[in-house]
């Protein structure tokens, strides 16, 4: 697990989430349990039952909560004249995707600056972009290229770590 990716996730999120029809406008998606806040606390339990259940679009333990959650978010969201779901997960594999896609079709949008990124590389990306204020573009994920030539790698930005823990430290509590 990285935590510069997760850390920047959470930052980026929280920095530009935008929630309507009284949704919370950052959740995680979890192996078993579908959509929770970021905010619950998990224990070695959970952990070792998410360690059981294989992120794959096939394993029901996993899909069943997932689409269970993104349909109660859509029926939340459905008075709501234009909102989408912005999807930071990866996006090179189905199992975010496929299930997701289901739901919210072309209403699921992602940065296609993640395209040919790996965690590491988005985890920086969504940490600069908090830095600088800056929110990346949006495309919909439906029938969107996922796949592509790495990018050019990051520079590095002294202290970047320094200033994701006072995040991390100021988000949680």
């Amino acid at each position: 697990m990285s935590g510069l990716y997760f850390r920047g996730k959470l930052a980026y999120a929280r920095r530009f989430a935008r929630s309507a029809a009284d949704v919370d406008g950052v959740m995680v998606i979890t192996p078993c349990q579908g959509f929770r806040s970021p905010d619950v606390r998990v224990g070695r339990s959970v952990l070792r039952r998410y360690a059981r259940v294989d992120i794959h679009p096939a394993d029901a333990r996993y899909r069943r909560p997932l689409l269970r959650d993104a349909r109660a978010l859509a029926d939340r969201l459905a008075g709501v004249a234009a909102w989408e779901v912005v999807l930071l997960g990866s996006v090179a594999s189905a199992k975010y995707v496929e299930p997701l896609i289901e739901v919210f079709g072309a209403r699921l949008v992602f940065p296609p600056d993640f395209v040919g990124r790996g965690d590491m590389s988005r985890g920086g990306l969504l940490l600069r972009c908090v830095t600088e204020g800056r929110e990346l573009v949006y495309a919909p994920l439906e029938n969107a290229l996922r796949h592509g030539p790495r990018p050019a790698r990051l520079a590095p930005q002294p202290g970047i770590l320094a200033r994701t823990e006072r995040w991390s430290d100021a988000e949680t509590g």
